[in-house]
């Protein structure tokens, strides 16, 4: 595996990766790595215990928050979503909107932020300022009153829109905070002491900030770029050995029973080729066997790439405060492995 650790190395260098990589294999450690600042102005290097932004790469949380909810017996996957969601109001939804579907970004709801058609995440704070967007029903407004994309069921459509509805929901039922319920029944069980949902403007020790590179190649921070705190659609901070302890607890049955873990990384929409969607995850199958589930996330200044090879044992971490530094890491460690 020394050359694993080569190839990371020779690739960071030359695409001045700024982040942390870590690939376990059976809960050892084969490679770790450290490249680049958490903090340009003040030159602090980022290093193995270094939180970073995921953005989206936290669906899963959100699916397995929910998962919980039906293994209490509070709510079912075929549940019609406003049965259920009383606090918000949607008026223009299809009642016949199921938990399911929103977990399978099959809902056919309108998205306030369409990755397909839509490629500037900062165009969205003009019109709603970032720094107003510190709860999940300060996003509502932006697409509350939109009309259905299309028919409940009808297609595969990815979604982030449907994932603040699912962190309502979790709201809800659960009579807790979204990001105060993630913490306490899924990072705590975990042992995932340093991650959590922080707001840009207060951000506890060792965090990375987020950079973007411009044109003539300075850089400044996203904290103008993204909302001031993540929520059920992305935006938790996570260091790399809290990740490889979510997974290790995701894969022992610590968060979920076995059935619905089994359910959770269950291919459940086809996507495109051997790709597909579970709830909250992304499959690769090969030969109608995974291959790997894996999670990203890409915001401005933020890049993360995570992911377990069930039959192999390994599992990868890539995280970076940059737009799309992770992405040439992990896919170098993916044809590898």
């Amino acid at each position: 595996m020394n050359h694993l650790a080569d190839c990371i190395e020779a690739e960071a260098k030359q695409n001045n990766f700024s982040g942390v990589v870590q690939v376990k294999q059976h809960g050892k450690e084969i490679t770790s790595s450290c490249y680049g600042y958490a903090n340009k102005s003040d030159k602090r290097e980022n290093n193995v215990h270094t939180r970073f932004g995921i953005a989206s790469g936290c669906k899963i949380f959100t699916a397995i928050a929910v998962c919980q909810l039906v293994q209490q017996g509070l709510i079912s996957f075929e549940s019609r979503l406003l049965d259920y969601l009383q606090k918000v109001d949607f008026p223009l939804f299809s009642p016949e909107i199921t938990v399911h579907q929103l977990l399978t970004h099959s809902s056919g709801i309108p998205d306030y932020f369409d990755e397909t058609i839509m490629d500037d995440f900062e165009e969205l704070w003009k019109a709603q300022p970032m720094y107003t967007l510190r709860h999940l029903e300060d996003f509502v407004s932006m697409f509350r009153n939109l009309p259905m994309m299309w028919t409940p069921g009808e297609r595969f459509h990815y979604n982030n829109a449907g994932y603040i509805v699912l962190g309502l929901l979790v709201e809800e039922l659960s009579g807790m905070s979204f990001s105060d319920y993630v913490e306490l029944h899924i990072f705590k069980p975990c042992g995932m002491e340093q991650s959590g949902y922080f707001t840009l403007d207060a951000l506890p020790a060792n965090c990375a900030l987020g950079y973007i590179e411009e044109e003539n190649g300075s850089w400044r921070t996203n904290i103008y770029s993204i909302p001031v705190k993540g929520g059920a659609d992305g935006g938790a901070f996570v260091t790399a050995p809290d990740m490889q302890l979510f997974w290790n607890g995701l894969m022992n049955h610590t968060l979920l029973s076995p059935a619905l873990t089994s359910l959770l990384l269950t291919p459940h929409m086809h996507v495109d080729g051997e790709g597909y969607y579970g709830y909250g995850v992304w499959i690769s199958l090969r030969e109608g066997e995974v291959l790997k589930f894996h999670i990203m996330g890409y915001d401005p200044g933020v890049s993360f790439r995570s992911a377990i090879y069930p039959a192999s044992g390994e599992t990868v971490v890539v995280m970076s405060n940059t737009s799309n530094g992770a992405s040439q890491i992990f896919k170098k460690i993916d044809n590898l492995l």
